[in-house]
């Protein structure tokens, strides 16, 4: 199998017993460390009003982590474009591809990446993302050159290498992606349900772009790694706390990890969980290995991105290490 690049995705997370603005630093303190060890990209993703997620200022948060890094990608994965006007978003991008040249990328999503109330505080289309086609294609249109006696362009923006993405956890992604000529990003680290048949849909109807020749396609995969499988499973309850805390409508901060998570849930909490979370890869270096070459080679992605929602930093720092290096030793890497 060819090499397939490695990247992560972060939420910024907020741990319970910290800030925000320890969560920024940790946040940036983490690209560093992704950096030095190989990683391809460095995403974060755009949530509001979730008590135990930093990065709703996603593209200022963007312009730290580039500020304080050198050669590692960074960008979005993603903006939801429902809750913002094409062109401020192009001029934003346009901005931070001016300041970081060549490093920048744009993830966007229809998803409004909060509940009904705040998406209507946002003050934009609050009555859906149906418009989201074209909103896709009025902000490819302010990234390319400006026409003479253009009335509106962007700028920072107009004529700037901004590779766009489109992300997904639903086959309308898939086909958006595949129709223009987009690169695509599914969201199989929460939502794997429609997975294989999106990407199968992306790969038949791809159309060529200026920017895209060949299909792309990068999947999400929950990778928490510790030195053994026991301690690397105890880790992994914060996210199954957190996904079931969601889902009870009690969103707060990052929960620390418990000994017994089958006291946390219901059996109908547990299934839900297990199935929310199918694309997870728990456990000590040689079991991530092989889950993740295992993964990579079942559902053959271009890329694969990384989410290790673990409470303490230093050993979600210590995952993310464990994980590249058992991703290198696989072959696949």
């Amino acid at each position: 199998m060819p090499s397939i690049p490695l990247s992560v995705l972060d939420l910024a997370p907020v741990c319970e017993g910290s800030d925000v603005a320890t969560a920024l630093g940790n946040s940036l303190d983490l690209a560093r460390h992704a950096e030095a060890l190989g990683y391809h990209r460095f995403w974060l993703a755009e949530h509001h009003n979730m008590p135990g997620i930093a990065s709703a200022a996603t593209a200022v948060l963007i312009a730290h982590v580039a500020a304080g890094t050198r050669t590692i990608r960074v960008g979005a994965g993603g903006i939801m474009l429902p809750n913002h006007s094409p062109l401020q978003v192009a001029e934003q991008f346009g901005t931070l591809a001016a300041l970081h040249p060549g490093r920048i990328d744009l993830g966007v999503g229809r998803a409004p990446g909060t509940d009904q109330a705040t998406a209507k505080a946002l003050r934009r289309y609050f009555e859906g993302a149906d418009r989201f086609p074209q909103d896709v294609q009025e902000l490819l249109g302010w990234f390319r050159p400006a026409e003479p006696g253009q009335a509106v362009r962007a700028v920072p923006g107009a004529g700037l290498e901004v590779p766009v993405w489109i992300l997904g956890s639903s086959l309308f992604g898939a086909q958006l992606a595949a129709a223009l000529g987009l690169p695509f990003a599914f969201a199989s680290h929460f939502a794997p349900d429609a997975m294989d048949q999106a990407l199968m849909l992306y790969h038949r109807d791809f159309r060529p772009s200026a920017s895209q020749r060949q299909p792309y396609a990068m999947l999400a995969v929950n990778a928490v790694a510790a030195d053994t499988d026991a301690e690397a499973r105890r880790l992994f309850t914060t996210a199954q706390q957190a996904f079931v805390n969601l889902r009870r409508g009690r969103s707060g901060l990052v929960p620390a990890p418990v000994d017994d998570i089958e006291a946390y849930w219901t059996p109908e909490e547990k299934a839900g969980v297990e199935r929310a979370l199918a694309c997870s890869v728990v456990g000590s270096p040689d079991t991530v290995a092989r889950g993740l070459a295992a993964f990579a080679a079942r559902h053959r992605p271009d890329e694969l991105i990384v989410v290790a929602n673990i409470h303490d930093h230093h050993a979600r720092k210590a995952s993310y290490r464990i994980a590249a290096q058992a991703w290198a030793g696989s072959g696949s890497g």
